[in-house]
């Protein structure tokens, strides 16, 4: 039975955590051992204040060895080695080169996902208000929508050079059962 590990990156209010929460929920329970634990699919959220930061480069290599170690389940990861590339770019204006960790991901079969959005203010506005009103700390690091747009041209940048298979899904319109379905056609649980 193949197991997935699946990357899925974008910029900040693309839709990446909605989409991974379709997909999570398609393959744990299709996976899952049938006791009390949920173990036919894991989520590791990988960023959380660390990419970007002189953390960002170990954060990586920890959650990579436990992607090596988990070979018989499925991992979904949100945020990974494109997130830290781009933190390091906007913020320290550090290029990054990925090719050795990529060589490792492609070795365990990791496949990547980019998530993005129409570059339209208005949308980023309104996704950005439901971000704070459910988690009133982003306010903090909050950006004007040509920020994340800008983020988002920066990991697209970055999808022309990975060596990862990959997909591309636009995620302006969520909910979006095809968006879900292209997923899983891509990963190969059509």
């Amino acid at each position: 039975m193949p197991y997935h590990k699946i990357i899925f990156e974008g910029a900040e209010l693309a839709g990446k955590s909605f989409l991974m929460s379709q997909i999570y929920g398609q393959l744990e329970p299709k996976y899952n051992s049938g006791g009390k634990i949920l173990d036919g699919c894991h989520w590791f959220n990988c960023d959380v204040g660390l990419f970007g930061t002189p953390y960002g480069q170990i954060t990586l290599q920890k959650y990579l060895e436990l992607m090596e170690a988990l070979s018989d389940t499925n991992v979904v990861v949100e945020k990974f080695h494109f997130s830290e590339a781009v933190y390091q770019k906007l913020y320290h204006n550090r290029c990054v080169d990925f090719s050795q960790l990529e060589a490792r991901l492609k070795k365990i079969g990791a496949k990547l996902v980019l998530v993005a959005f129409d570059e339209d203010e208005t949308l980023l506005e309104k996704r950005l208000a439901d971000r704070i009103r459910l988690y009133p700390h982003y306010a903090k690091i909050a950006q004007e929508p040509a920020d994340y747009i800008k983020q988002q041209r920066l990991y697209q940048e970055l999808l022309k050079k990975t060596e990862l298979e990959y997909c591309e899904v636009n995620a302006s319109q969520l909910p979006n059962q095809k968006l879900t379905q292209d997923i899983l056609k891509f990963i190969g649980e059509d």
